[in-house]
């Protein structure tokens, strides 16, 4: 008998006798229920909506954003596109909070077919945003939108953002507590959700250091007395170090940063927060801020990226942000190609997992080589690591650490994480 023949005679042999064994009582094998594929929802094309301000207040953070997002979109499209088309974009300005300019930009962008929304920049506008997005089945990402409460009011689970959430900073302001040698700290902040929850962070933060911390709670209406009260309490403690956590740069926060300084806890003892901090020049005495500390969230924008944000719009000269936007663009279309579908909640399922638990990669490109051949990529970006968190937020965040001069500007001391 030829050698291969009996192989396979022998094979036949063993295959008859263990059939005879499976009959004699033992108990079959099921067989495994496939996973079924997800029905793709897209239309073969990724459609990107932008929405930036473009007029009001905040205006001047918008022309970074597009162009961080459009500045992503040429390199996805120069490798490739998006399964094998390329990506479209659709800018519409979100405005800032004291219209319906974002309702209505939304509107359109859902009337234009897009896919995934990066940004609003606003906490409150993405807050309002949330249950047309859901209806919608439109996801969200935001490069700014920091407060904490977005991700409790997710219930559409559509919300994500390459921002880290505001408490992050606590982190960064209890390191730097110890560095500084700081026996006694003092935190005013505002009686709402970013403030409360970063007076909490900050406690949790300092849990382990010998750093004592002394919360003191200022409602949003308090009056001259009420804010009297609230340094004495301050000034008790006796603190090597405070924070202010109020949420903009307005009338409270300009009268709390005047009287702790007259109290004898501004300069370099009293820290703006990432809420408040701004350039006073014009709204306070010359001299009062000498020597405060800040945080400004966001990444550092170095100048190869700057470069190609310019490439996409000369005008910018404010580049804050515009990391954020770029890796938002990027993950987003990353999480389509690994859905291989480019439908809103294709993206949505996929998006953290671009993030994670995967071979490392830094750009669309490099990620899409990676998929060739192995199933797991985890995007590292401009704006760093953005490990998305199973809420959608970043784990990490980045923090430039700045210092005010005479002039009540502020300027770069240090770069962070936190």
């Amino acid at each position: 008998m030829p050698r291969q023949f009996a192989r396979t005679a022998v094979a036949a042999v063993v295959v008859v006798a263990l059939a005879a064994l499976a009959g004699c009582g033992s108990t079959p094998t099921p067989t495994p229920t496939p996973t079924p594929t997800p029905t793709p929802t897209g239309d073969g094309v990724l459609k990107i909506g932008t929405l930036f301000p473009s007029s009001g207040g905040v205006a001047f953070i918008g022309p970074a954003q597009v162009a961080g997002v459009n500045a992503a979109v040429r390199e996805i499209n120069a490798a490739g596109g998006v399964n094998g088309a390329p990506v479209v974009v659709v800018n519409r300005n979100s405005g800032d909070a004291s219209t319906e300019t974002v309702e209505t930009s939304f509107a359109e962008l859902v009337a234009e077919g897009v896919d995934v929304v990066i940004g609003p920049s606003s906490s409150v506008l993405s807050q309002r945003l949330l249950d047309l997005a859901a209806d919608a089945d439109i996801p969200l990402i935001s490069p700014a939108a920091t407060y904490p409460q977005l991700t409790a009011l997710d219930e559409g689970d559509i919300f994500f953002r390459t921002i880290a959430s505001s408490p992050h900073q606590a982190i960064v302001l209890a390191d730097q507590f110890v560095a500084r040698d700081v026996a006694t700290a003092a935190i005013v902040y505002r009686d709402d959700d970013p403030g409360a929850t970063l007076a909490a962070a900050l406690a949790t933060a300092l849990e382990g250091s010998e750093i004592e911390l002394e919360a003191v709670e200022i409602a949003s209406d308090a009056d001259a007395e009420a804010i009297a009260e609230a340094i004495e309490a301050v000034t008790d403690a006796k603190p090597d170090a405070v924070v202010l956590a109020t949420p903009d740069n307005g009338d409270q926060t300009k009268a709390l940063i005047s009287a702790l300084t007259a109290a004898g806890v501004g300069g370099a003892k009293l820290w703006l927060t990432t809420g408040n901090l701004a350039d006073y020049s014009q709204a306070l005495p010359g001299g009062l801020l000498n020597g405060v500390n800040g945080l400004l969230d966001g990444a550092e924008a170095d100048a190869a990226f700057q470069a190609k944000i310019k490439q996409e719009d000369p005008g910018v000269i404010d580049f804050r942000y515009a990391a954020e936007a770029y890796d938002a663009t990027v993950l987003a279309a990353l999480a389509a190609v690994l859905a291989g579908d480019d439908g809103g909640a294709s993206i949505v399922r996929m998006l953290r997992a671009a993030s994670v638990d995967g071979i490392k990669c830094t750009s669309f490109g490099e990620c899409a080589d990676v998929l060739t051949t192995q199933p797991d990529i985890d995007y590292d970006g401009i704006s760093g690591s953005v490990n998305l968190d199973a809420d959608g937020d970043p784990e990490r965040g980045g923090y430039v650490v700045v210092a005010y001069n005479g002039e009540n500007k502020y300027a770069r001391q240090s770069f962070v994480v936190g």
